[in-house]
């Protein structure tokens, strides 16, 4: 027993030692501070250094669970997407994928412009699993952890089938395959098949929103709100800064923007592709919006489909620029699939007041009278209203035709 209180009274003497040499000014030892628990963002952020044979990285991992919810989006509902999805808006290049063989990818970079000299200092690859939508974030502390990144996302990406990205074809995917040809390594992507959402998202809503970038959409289709967001063009000084002064708390928003762009992407994934995949279905309240399904329907040669949306586009309501080129595709179309009385009704309509299409409109009429009805005279009448719009050769040719017709049929 008295070998134990001798142990403990030796220990509380170094204790005390150690708090004297700390709580007396001027010691030497106090001359050096104390660690700064925001300075490395291994300290900051929760995640864990990787190493690999290529170096050391940092990664961190969040997940949303099923219960939660992302603007007008469940996030337990994202695991029940149908598996062929993807199919129309991709062209026919992802006919089926599960899900979970997903992978939503963006990166956050040193810059904009590209090129050799531009890094993706984070990497973000979001998927979707039984537990809810999971997102891993690779970050490189400084430029030399780079290899090792590389390495641990061709890793990481073996395991799906599918990439999905938000302008990822023109700018995420060109710059990463640069930098793994920098770091003479072979990028994973040759193997995935790419969905760029921004193509379908902009043929959706181009014609109502003043802008289609990811984070406007966020707010106008999925209802969030960002709070103290960091805007994207200062993302790359806030990482200059960081490896400038090694202060991890400059780190924190670009790490949320990431995060927030992945989970509003996996989020439009279950709107935009739908709508493509089941046009006539879709519950859009907005007129514009169905207008670039039909649209796309027209250009897939399905012009029935087409000529459907459209006219219930008009019905939902459109401002008139729109409405009056709209009802003017609704009129050509209703023509080129033989339907001359519906046609004639919405030509009849723009010829009812003043508008763009007004005087192909009346052009129109001219020609349905003149080789449907052999009705020469108000051909001829429907000519001249034309004319009046504007004076081409195409409807003085007519006029002339018209009255050469018409004198015949006197004699």
């Amino acid at each position: 027993m008295e070998d134990v209180q001798e142990q403990l009274a030796a220990l509380r003497r170094q204790i005390s030692r150690i708090d004297r040499k700390y709580a007396t000014p001027g010691i030497e030892g106090l001359r050096t501070p104390p660690p700064n628990p925001g300075r490395f963002v291994e300290d900051l952020l929760s995640g864990e250094v990787v190493r690999t044979p290529l170096g050391e990285h940092f990664e961190t991992e969040k997940l949303w669970e099923r219960h939660r919810r992302h603007g007008s989006i469940g996030i337990g509902d994202l695991a029940e997407l149908p598996e062929d999805l993807l199919a129309s808006l991709s062209e026919g290049s992802i006919p089926s994928a599960h899900p979970a063989k997903w992978a939503f990818l963006d990166t956050e970079t040193t810059g904009l412009a590209g090129g050799t000299g531009t890094y993706a200092f984070l990497i973000g690859v979001g998927s979707i699993d039984s537990a809810g939508f999971r997102l891993r974030q690779f970050f490189m502390r400084d430029y030399g952890e780079e290899p090792s990144l590389l390495a641990r996302l061709a890793e990481y990406l073996a395991q799906f089938d599918v990439l999905i990205t938000y302008n990822g074809k023109a700018y995420d995917q060109p710059l990463l395959e640069t930098r793994f040809r920098m770091a003479r390594a072979r990028h994973p992507f040759a193997r995935l098949e790419h969905l760029d959402l921004l193509f379908g998202a902009r043929r959706l809503w181009k014609l109502r929103l003043e802008s289609c970038r990811l984070v406007d959409l966020e707010n106008q289709i999925l209802g969030v709100e960002r709070e103290g967001d960091l805007p994207g063009a200062m993302i790359p000084y806030y990482y200059f800064d960081y490896l400038r002064t090694q202060q991890a708390m400059r780190l924190v928003p670009i790490f949320h923007h990431n995060a927030l762009d992945i989970l509003s992407l996996a989020c439009l994934t279950a709107i935009v592709p739908l709508a493509f995949r089941s046009p006539e279905e879709t519950a859009f309240l907005h007129g514009a919006d169905l207008i670039g399904l039909a649209r796309w329907l027209l250009q897939a040669g399905q012009p029935a489909q087409a000529l459907r949306l459209l006219r219930r586009a008009v019905d939902l309501g459109l401002p008139d620029d729109l409405l009056f080129r709209t009802l003017w595709d609704v009129g050509a179309l209703e023509k080129r699939l033989d339907r001359p009385d519906a046609a004639l009704s919405v030509f009849r309509d723009l010829t009812a007041s003043r508008n763009p299409y007004r005087g192909r409109a009346f052009e129109e009429l001219a020609k349905h009278y003149e080789h449907r009805e052999r009705d020469f005279a108000t051909a001829l009448e429907m000519t001249h209203s034309a004319l009046a719009m504007a004076d081409t050769p195409q409807l003085r040719r007519r006029e002339r035709r018209l009255t050469g017709r018409l004198a015949k049929s006197c004699l």
